[in-house]
């Protein structure tokens, strides 16, 4: 009996310390939480401080950056951009990022006499030309559809040790589908002079043109010979159908013509199967012909007359203004960081 009653005490006493040291992990969690939030609150504290002790300064520092800005804005040249949407074929996509760096490096060096000869401008217009920019269309459609294009043209093994993850990242700038040009110009009627010789530069290309004569040969070649299973099969479905009707016709038959016996009606099913495998490979043969159909498809010329460069993020008052702001912030800061270096102690 006292055996019994000194387990059960002892039971207590285990029970007793768990709830315990449960309740010690809990409250360390609470506390913890609790840490965070006081810290995250001290934070913002400490900033409202920092903004209430130095407003007039950091304001007086914005109001200087805004009337430098307005400065700069009155006195800046209105500039205007125009941009041309492409779709590069053979992988000629690095060529065209090529020639368009070229084109905005002779911009930079302020190689006037070069961009006339490029684009057959006069002085004014060539130096009227601020920047080429060439960027991709971002869209994760082109991404998939490469994957299954290169998921169907390997084997299983190979798909297998080289994930859409894997794939993705090694998708580069040059593979999307769609790019823009936009070029900016301190004249806004330059930019459908430009356009020709952009696209002419790759277009020219003796490699690009070779490839893709070959690649239109050997769809026109496809599609001719798909064209031509197409008149068989259907030849051989009229067969079909004839052979179909005579047995109709005839109640009894000393000899029967049989192509196919109780696979007849199998073989007509594939038929119609291979009929339409074969009109979708013609409808994709035509529309690969489309879009191959020139090493550069342009999907929109530049226009005319280009647009003005507007918006707050262009305009000289307001970034100057967040300018100063910041850089009086940044000079408080450092201020700060001194005096605590100067009064620390180990």
């Amino acid at each position: 009996m006292s055996t019994n009653q000194t387990n059960n005490k002892e039971e207590e006493v285990d029970l007793g310390s768990l709830f315990v040291i449960i309740g010690k992990g809990f409250s360390k969690f609470f506390n913890f939480i609790g840490n965070i939030f006081r810290g995250i609150f001290h934070g913002v504290i400490s900033i409202l401080i920092f903004l209430k002790n130095n407003i007039i300064k950091i304001g007086i520092a914005a109001i200087l950056g805004a009337i430098l800005g307005i400065f700069l804005e009155v006195k800046k040249t209105n500039t205007f951009e125009s941009e041309l949407l492409l779709e590069p074929n053979f992988k000629s996509t690095r060529q065209l990022y090529d020639n368009i760096n070229y084109y905005n490096n002779l911009v930079k060096q302020k190689d006037t006499a070069g961009l006339v000869e490029t684009f057959k401008l006069d002085k004014l217009a060539a130096a009227s030309l601020k920047k080429f920019v060439i960027e991709p269309v971002i869209s994760g459609n082109d991404i998939i559809n490469s994957y299954n294009g290169f998921v169907s043209s390997v084997d299983t093994i190979t798909v297998n040790s080289y994930t859409f993850d894997k794939f993705k990242s090694s998708f580069t700038e040059y593979d999307y589908r769609f790019h823009k040009v936009t070029v900016t110009s301190k004249q806004n009627d330059v930019f459908d002079k430009l356009d020709d010789v952009i696209i002419s530069s790759v277009v020219n290309n003796k490699y690009f043109n070779r490839i893709k004569e070959l690649s239109n040969k050997n769809l026109n070649r496809t599609d001719s010979l798909y064209r031509k299973n197409l008149i068989q099969i259907d030849s051989l479905r009229k067969i079909y159908m004839n052979v179909m009707l005579e047995e109709a016709r005839k109640k009894t038959a000393a000899t029967n013509i049989d192509l196919g016996g109780e696979k007849r009606t199998t073989k007509e099913l594939e038929l119609f199967a291979t009929s339409r495998d074969i009109n979708t490979d013609l409808k994709n043969i035509a529309s690969e012909k489309a879009t191959k159909y020139e090493v550069i498809n342009v999907l929109s010329n530049f226009q005319p007359i280009g647009s003005e460069v507007k918006g707050v993020t262009k305009n000289y008052a307001f970034l100057l203004t967040i300018l100063g702001a910041g850089f009086m912030i940044l000079f408080l800061l450092v201020r700060l960081l001194n005096k605590y270096l100067n009064t620390y102690k180990k």
